[in-house]
Parts: C-alpha cells; sequence; structure tokens
C-alpha cells in the first residue's frame, strides 16, 4: 500500500481539526501558574536560550511537568537527554541507558503537553524520520503552530544520541553535539514523542520536528538522529493550542 493511499485513510479520532483553536502566541507566566491550561504545551526556557548559549537550569521539573503526559528537554548544564513518555520522566546519559529522573532536577529547557490524539495513520514500511514533516503537517491541517507528535510501532533502524555534561564557558551548541555518543539501534519496539515547530514560532521550539525515544524495553533511548519504520508504526498527533513558557531567563 503506498503513502497516498494511507493518507486517504488518516483517522480523525475526538472532535475535528478544524475545530481545535491554534493560538500562536507564547503567553508567559510563573512556574507557579503551572500546569499548562489542557492543550497548550508547557515550557522552560526557548531554543534560542539554548543556542546563547546558556545551559543553566531554569526551573525544576516537578515545578513545570504538571499533568503533561508526553516531553523532551535536557537537564541542567545539558547533563543528558530528558524524555517523557506515559508521564514519568527519563533522562538518557551517554551510556545510552534510560533512567527515571527525580523531578528536583532542574531543566533550561523542556517541552511537555497532556497528550490528546486527535489524529493519526498507520505508516508505510520504510518511512525515514526526515519524511515525516510534511506528513505532521497533513494530519494536523496546517505548518504552522506546535503540533505534538507520537510515533509507536517498530522500527528497522533507530539511530539515538545523548551528549556529556557542559561546564561555564558554555561552548556552543554545535560543539556540544559533535562530542555526542551515537547510539545505533535495529529492530526495535520503540515510542518516539516530540513537537514540530512551524515557523511562526521559530526561537520558541526547535525548528522542524524534533524527537526523543526510548525502547519499549526502556534499555535505550535519546535524541532521535534517524529512523526507519517497520511495518508497524503508527503517528498520532495533537495540534495543540499554543505554547505558554514557565520559565525563562
Amino acid at each position: 500500500m503506498t503513502q497516498t493511499s494511507n493518507r486517504r485513510r488518516i483517522s480523525l479520532i475526538a472532535t475535528a481539526l478544524a475545530a481545535v483553536a491554534l493560538t500562536a502566541g507564547v503567553p508567559l507566566a510563573s512556574a507557579a501558574d503551572a500546569p499548562a491550561p489542557t492543550g497548550w504545551v508547557a515550557q522552560v526556557g526557548t531554543f534560542d536560550y539554548l543556542v546563547q548559549p546558556d545551559y543553566d537550569g531554569l526551573a525544576p521539573l516537578r515545578s513545570v511537568v504538571g499533568d503533561s503526559t508526553i516531553g523532551l528537554g535536557t537537564f541542567d548544564r545539558l547533563d543528558g537527554e530528558l524524555v517523557m513518555i506515559g508521564g514519568t520522566v527519563y533522562r538518557v546519559g551517554t551510556d545510552g541507558v534510560p533512567q527515571r529522573a527525580a523531578l528536583s532536577r532542574s531543566t533550561p529547557w523542556f517541552e511537555g503537553v497532556r497528550f490528546t490524539p486527535q489524529a493519526s495513520m498507520r505508516l508505510d514500511e520504510g518511512t525515514e524520520c526526515s519524511s515525516l514533516a510534511p506528513l505532521v503537517d497533513e494530519l494536523a491541517g496546517t505548518s504552522q503552530g506546535m503540533v505534538a507528535v507520537r510515533l509507536i510501532g517498530t522500527f528497522s533502524v533507530l539511530t539515538a544520541r545523548s551528549v556529556p555534561a557542559q561546564s561555564q564557558p558554555y561552548p556552543p551548541l554545535s560543539e556540544v553535539v559533535a562530542e555526542q555518543t551515537v547510539f545505533p539501534l535495529q529492530d526495535v519496539a520503540a515510542t518516539l514523542v516530540g513537537f514540530r515547530t512551524g515557523a511562526d514560532l521559530l526561537g520558541i521550539g526547535a525548528p522542524g520536528l524534533h524527537l526523543h525515544g526510548l525502547t519499549r524495553a526502556r534499555d535505550a533511548g535519546g535524541h532521535i538522529l534517524s529512523c526507519t519504520t517497520g511495518p508497524d508504526v503508527r503517528l498520532t498527533i495533537q495540534r495543540t493550542r499554543g505554547v505558554r513558557v514557565l520559565a525563562t531567563p
């Protein structure tokens, strides 16, 4: 079956996307106001803050995660990759092994949402992660705003990474990524979560589609560099109402 025929089988879940309000505004709020209202992304810091570079934590996780069920980010001093699945926060360090993270840990950048599926599609086997953004836009009915994304299934190829903690003076993010540890995985069941940031929110979120993930066995994961889907991967999205920044420098 072709990707085109799969698109025709897009299933709309709950209310139609046309009825979902999308707000491009980014209201500022204190961490004490968390959690973000339903349908809004709760965020700490901004992508622009990271690339200054500044990796100092801005808020403890317990003050910002609220009722989020999926999310991603990093920890103080860029100490590993943050992955939230099912409301549980994991840290993936340079050993590649996910560990539950204490909510007392601080974060310079976090994005989370109480994930409410609105539309989904079964992906053709062999679909590359690099080709997912147009499919997300099609499901969401827009290329703007922030769309929450979840993929569940078996991946024939899945490449993740993590980075080591940094010390001041902080090097540029490009230099940090050059020190990344890469974890090549094959034929693994996994859940990937993240956000597609539209052009209207560049600087707030990471540009394009940003994914973190964990294997079903919770024995590997991190920031997703690339993937190739197996025969059973389902892409599900939520077109969020906007972004609520709970802590800034």
